[in-house]
């Protein structure tokens, strides 16, 4: 899929708030992500808050769930998943998965998935947003959970009774 990111126009999208939660592993990737992902909530017009940081990817789908439970209308989930010499990454990865989608199914917000589960510190590089970076999964992620969130409010406006 690198290269083919569709053009979204979000419009003004100030009224919502959305939570950016990162987790701490691979500290300066992460921080890429971070900015790539303010870039797109700026884009919208949506106010910045403080970044939510849990101690690693599988703690995520837990911080989305108590930052939606708690207002937010999305949220955006930042992290690596660095494959080792063991199933962990494999366990990883599936239950942060598992974890974003039933947690943003039961709530019915959206919640962008910027978790990268890579093979090597440079692919999480080359998809981090860093300058001379091939993509930029923060701010794609960011984008998704805001066009999904402007989809929804669309549903509800057009068939609510």
């Amino acid at each position: 899929m690198s290269g083919a990111v569709p053009k979204i126009s979000l419009g003004d999208l100030s009224q919502y708030r959305v939570a950016i939660i990162s987790a701490s592993w691979h500290e300066q990737i992460c921080a890429n992500l971070i900015a790539g992902a303010r870039k797109a909530l700026d884009s919208a017009k949506i106010k910045p808050e403080p970044v939510i940081y849990v101690p690693g990817s599988f703690e995520l789908p837990l911080a989305a769930q108590l930052a939606l439970d708690s207002g937010f209308d999305a949220a955006v989930v930042l992290g690596v998943v660095l494959k080792g010499e063991t199933p962990h990454f494999d366990y990883v990865c599936q239950g942060v998965t598992q974890g974003i989608m039933e947690v943003s199914l039961s709530r019915t917000k959206p919640i962008g998935f910027g978790v990268l589960t890579v093979d090597t510190v440079e692919q999480a590089i080359a998809r981090s947003g860093v300058v001379g970076s091939k993509e930029s999964k923060g701010y794609d992620s960011a984008i998704a959970a805001l066009e999904l969130l402007r989809v929804k409010h669309e549903f509800s406006d057009r068939f609510s009774k």
